[in-house]
């Protein structure tokens, strides 16, 4: 390999197109001036469709953690009561700040690597009546699994008044989202996965629903305060400094997005994902999660006669490729690759490649070209052009 060459497939954070790194690389201007202004007019509209929304989406400059945080404290008061749908370790993680806010919480436990039912949210909803918020993680990054957002709301509303509030970090922007026809209350997202920008900058929406509570909720908060962003966006402008090099990254992430179109960038991502997952499939290598389940922006393998973490070593020392591995339990069970933002089939099948070379590599029988044919022919088939 050569020694600066570097080729990234993790769940985040992930390539970045170059036009972005030029922009982000624009002179400084003034945060408070002119400037800024029309910059935040841009983009602050060019961000509803991909959350599908009327709302304003609100900008901070923080980590996708900061975003999860900001939707507990707006959202909920100590002492309240929530359920926390927990389909891997970003599920936990909404468990833990509910925890430090010392919030009331009923825990539904997933098995890692299934998403989360419906009808068992529907159980626990009538079993707990003052609920007020269900949180749920649309994309769980620790295990690919896309969770059915659309009928979880569906849930949440018919069986209770809680508002239903969703970590998007990995998945808003790669795969379809319509906030407000599917009744999400609280969608966060961060710049670093299917946005296709650094890690820095964190998006939140609220429904009119939310708000109310929002606005109505004595809880203390500063910089998180959601209300504080909210007027500010209004008058193109933010409450405190704002990540200026990222937001001009961000102005010209979302011209590729709108360039490209949403329905094109949801195809893409669906085509990456099954070309992924034919490959692995056709080397006999198991999957962690069902196809049903399975993410358009990462897949989850759990390999059964090899190390994860020895492929992962000889990838990175042989190829500069660097896949990720498992979280929590998980670490050394699995291995994680990502397929989202700027990140096209062309990438997938030089992914696989190298995976098949480095399954040689670490002793692991098998025939090279199996899994690239695989993704060749998906890739064919959902294009329709066999």
């Amino acid at each position: 390999m050569l020694p600066d060459q570097h080729i990234l497939r993790i769940p985040g954070p992930t390539p970045i197109p170059p036009s972005v790194t030029y922009a982000m690389a624009q002179p400084m201007i003034g945060h408070r001036g002119q400037e800024m202004k029309e910059l935040l007019q841009t983009v602050k509209e060019k961000l509803k469709p991909i959350f599908g929304t009327k709302e304003d989406i609100l900008i901070y400059t923080a980590s996708g953690t900061a975003a999860l945080e900001t939707a507990v404290v707006n959202a909920v008061q100590p002492g309240e009561e929530v359920v926390i749908i927990v389909t891997g370790a970003f599920g936990d993680r909404f468990t833990k700040i509910c925890d430090e806010y010392h919030i009331k919480i009923y825990k539904y436990d997933v098995t890692w690597g299934e998403a989360a039912d419906p009808d068992r949210l529907a159980e626990l909803l009538k079993a707990h009546p003052n609920v007020k918020a269900v949180f749920a993680t649309f994309c769980e990054t620790s295990t690919a699994v896309l969770n059915p957002v659309k009928e979880l709301a569906e849930i949440v509303h018919r069986e209770s008044n809680a508002l239903f509030i969703v970590d998007g970090v990995s998945c808003v922007g790669g795969t379809e989202t319509k906030m407000d026809e599917w009744g999400l209350d609280i969608v966060v997202t961060g710049s670093q996965k299917a946005m296709m920008l650094p890690a820095g900058l964190a998006f939140i929406a609220a429904s009119e629903r939310a708000w109310k509570v929002i606005e109505q909720n004595p809880h203390s908060r500063f910089y998180l305060d959601m209300r504080k962003y909210r007027a500010k966006l209004r008058e193109d402008s933010t409450p405190f400094t704002p990540a200026v090099s990222l937001l001009q990254g961000l102005k010209q992430a979302l011209t590729l997005m709108e360039e490209e179109g949403l329905a094109a960038i949801y195809k893409r991502h669906n085509i990456m994902a099954a070309m992924t997952r034919a490959a692995f499939h056709a080397l006999n290598i198991p999957l962690l999660t069902k196809d049903v389940d399975a993410s358009p922006t990462v897949t989850a393998v759990k390999p059964n006669d090899f190390s994860s973490e020895d492929l992962r070593k000889v990838l990175r020392t042989n190829f500069g490729l660097t896949i990720a591995g498992g979280q929590q339990h998980l670490k050394g069970v699995i291995f994680r690759i990502g397929h989202m933002g700027y990140c096209s089939p062309a990438d997938v099948l030089q992914t696989i490649s190298l995976i098949e070379l480095g399954l040689q590599q670490i002793g692991k029988t098998i025939e090279l070209g199996t899994g690239v044919k695989a993704a060749q022919a998906t890739y064919l088939a959902e294009l329709s052009l066999v």
